[in-house]
């Protein structure tokens, strides 16, 4: 029988989120019974999706804080179980729309998730820290935000942001990111690997599996932005990419130096040649702070601005330097310490520099400005 009370529970519980598919347990099913007694205490169960839940904790503190706060509840008395088989398929089922065989979300026509890439034409360049930190800074717009860390072989996302000994959950064939402290949520092979010291060794076709998996079988939920952490160069996930998420972003990082321009252009190409969108260029370690203020440009100048300038005569178009990364300790720091810079210390320049490229990005509209169309002239008669 409902009461007044009762009700008020009811909807506190409504306000508790799986910490990992991000709905509220009341409408994933996971909420199996709620009593309360004369002296106005409450007793619930909870179900986790599987045994052993790695946020089974999260669960039990928030479901517990949220209760205590109704008033008229005197004391909580929660208890955790596991779903069924049965219950697991029919939460799986109300995720996936009853759909067997799942699409990329992401490139259906109405999705509305701005997708990014983040690529380089080499590595060492900062492409991954670049990836985490502007990440963390659209969540701190107040966006749901997630990243695919699509670097199979050098894969350090995970790492990045505090969370590489995570494992994901799955309810049935169905993969939950794991959420970080940022806001983020991430999926890396890294974090399928059964071990993190154990190295991927594939080939074509297995990295685009892989790519594929990432985005398909993952539930995401209602992402306003996913960053995918591309490998460098222009190899199977560039265009496995191209073909998978053709409305991809693509924004190309290079350090200042002759030689990582002009690979981070060809980069920008491949954009170009699977019809896809450069938003623009970040330059990298662009210089070092001395002592006494001074700049040292230890890698040279004017990288990014070439590497721009060149894409935007290539593509009819302009192709903004985003944003110049100066080289500070803090930053290298903060990534190994799985605490990205913009968190941590958002006071340090590159932390700045790093949140207005986020802004700038986030702020951007749709448009075909920028991409190449695929078509092909036709002599007239």
């Amino acid at each position: 029988m409902s009461s007044p009370l009762l009700d008020r529970v009811n909807a506190a519980l409504a306000t508790v989120q799986d910490p990992e598919i991000k709905r509220p347990i009341t409408e994933l099913g996971m909420v199996d019974s709620v009593s309360i007694d004369d002296a106005g205490v409450v007793s619930v169960k909870v179900l986790l999706t599987v045994a052993g839940c790695p946020l089974k904790d999260t669960i039990n503190r928030d479901t517990t804080s949220a209760l205590e706060k109704v008033d008229g509840v005197t004391g909580v008395a929660l208890e955790l179980g596991v779903m069924t088989n049965e219950q697991r398929t029919e939460m799986r089922n109300g995720l996936t729309g009853g759909q067997a065989q799942r699409e990329i979300p992401f490139a259906q026509p109405g999705s509305l998730t701005k997708v990014f890439a983040i690529a380089s034409g080499k590595g060492g360049v900062g492409k991954s820290s670049v990836t985490v930190n502007l990440a963390v800074s659209l969540a701190q717009q107040g966006l749901k935000v997630g990243i695919v860390d699509a670097d199979i072989y050098g894969h350090s996302v995970p790492a990045m942001l505090g969370v590489a000994d995570s494992r994901p959950t799955q309810v049935d064939d169905l993969i939950m990111p794991v959420p970080t402290a940022s806001g983020v949520s991430v999926i890396s092979i890294g974090m399928l690997k059964p071990r993190r010291d154990q190295v991927v060794a594939w080939r074509g076709p297995m990295l685009d599996r892989a790519l594929v998996q990432m985005l398909s079988d993952v539930y995401w939920g209602d992402l306003d932005a996913l960053l995918l952490d591309l490998p460098p160069g222009t190899g199977d996930v560039a265009i496995s990419l191209g073909q998978h998420l053709p409305n991809a972003e693509i924004v190309v990082v290079t350090t200042p130096q002759e030689a990582a321009a002009e690979v981070a252009e060809r980069a920008g190409t491949m954009a170009e040649m699977m019809h896809q969108r450069v938003v623009g260029v970040v330059e990298n370690m662009s210089w070092l702070v001395l002592p006494d203020g001074s700049k040292m440009e230890v890698f040279g100048s004017g990288g990014g601005q070439r590497v721009a300038d060149t894409l935007s005569q290539r593509f009819g178009s302009k192709v903004p330097l985003l944003g110049q990364i100066p080289l500070e300790q803090t930053l290298r720091e903060a990534g190994d310490a799985g605490k990205p810079i913009v968190e941590s210390d958002p006071t340090a320049e590159s932390a700045k520099v790093l949140a207005e490229v986020a802004r700038t990005i986030s702020g951007r509209g749709r448009g075909l400005a920028g991409m190449q169309l695929g078509l092909t002239p036709t002599s007239k008669l």
